[in-house]
């Protein structure tokens, strides 16, 4: 019999998750409830079943990969479902989140007798029939990693207790991410105020590696830096043990969310960056 689960939701990372387990053959529900025609159809591409929360509340794994500020709303929309289930599954949240959250979220779902996995997912999607990104699990039980592992899934323990997983995603997230704000911020400047040939000059002399790494973040931030924004104030929450790095954090993003209205707007923020990327497209004379 095959293993049933479920991925909330069908966006660009859920959808291919859950068609790498229907690949290898489980029957893998979502919910399509007030989602998008885009979404509906990139769910039925990879083969995920659109089901009422009474059979997601069912299933052997339920797999939380949501916007990070949609997290607890949806452990919030599922409780009533799952307090009725007779077979409870594992909750199994792989969303950016501070030690805050996932601690919240894991006592709604407790609430149900539902077992909690705090997890989270580093990498790209990639495409069902890849390997995928890597989902770092804590708190888990053994038979955990196996049957993920079964479904096709690049799963690692944390080695760490619960929150274990949460906080590696803030820390790199904060490290990653926060590298990739700054760095828009200082290309934006240096474009603006005619410096930018020399910046680029300089960290190719100083720092290659750094400036080929900055050179594929830089682009492909631009369709997400609006969903970056609650991730940096989690990643201000995971840090309030040191005040002062609360705010930088909170800046960054505030200056995420900017930068995701730009995307959405003029681009004039956009075309700086653009500007800072085409300079280093440029054959050396």
């Amino acid at each position: 019999m095959a293993t049933t689960v479920a991925v909330i939701a069908a966006g660009a990372m859920g959808a291919v998750v859950g068609g790498r387990m229907a690949l290898k053959g489980a029957r893998v529900l979502t919910s399509l409830s007030g989602r998008s025609a885009k979404s509906k159809d990139r769910a039925a591409k990879m083969g995920l079943v659109d089901a009422p929360d009474a059979d997601i509340a069912g299933v052997q794994y339920l797999l939380s990969i949501v916007p990070p500020k949609d997290a607890l709303a949806l452990a919030d929309r599922l409780l009533p479902a799952l307090r009725a289930s007779a077979s409870k599954p594992v909750y199994v949240d792989c969303n950016a989140k501070s030690l805050q959250s996932s601690a919240a979220i894991g006592a709604r779902v407790a609430e149900a007798g539902v077992r909690y996995v705090d997890a989270c997912i580093i990498g790209h999607p990639g495409r069902p029939e890849e390997p995928g990104p890597l989902v770092y699990l804590s708190g888990e039980r053994p038979g955990d990693l196996e049957a993920l592992a079964a479904l096709g899934l690049r799963v690692r323990s944390t080695g760490g207790p619960a929150g274990s997983a949460s906080a590696l995603k803030m820390a790199f997230a904060g490290l990653n991410k926060g590298l990739t704000g700054l760095a828009a911020a200082m290309t934006i400047a240096a474009i603006r105020s005619g410096a930018g040939p020399a910046l680029l000059e300089q960290m190719t002399e100083s720092n290659p590696p750094l400036l080929a790494h900055l050179l594929g973040a830089l682009p492909d931030m631009y369709a997400k830096a609006y969903r970056w924004d609650f991730e940096m104030q989690e990643v201000a929450r995971f840090a309030a043990a040191y005040p002062e790095l609360v705010p930088l954090y909170e800046s960054m993003g505030a200056f995420f969310a900017r930068l995701g209205r730009d995307w959405d707007g003029d681009r004039t923020d956009i075309a700086a960056i653009d500007a800072f990327l085409a300079l280093a497209k440029k054959p050396a004379a």
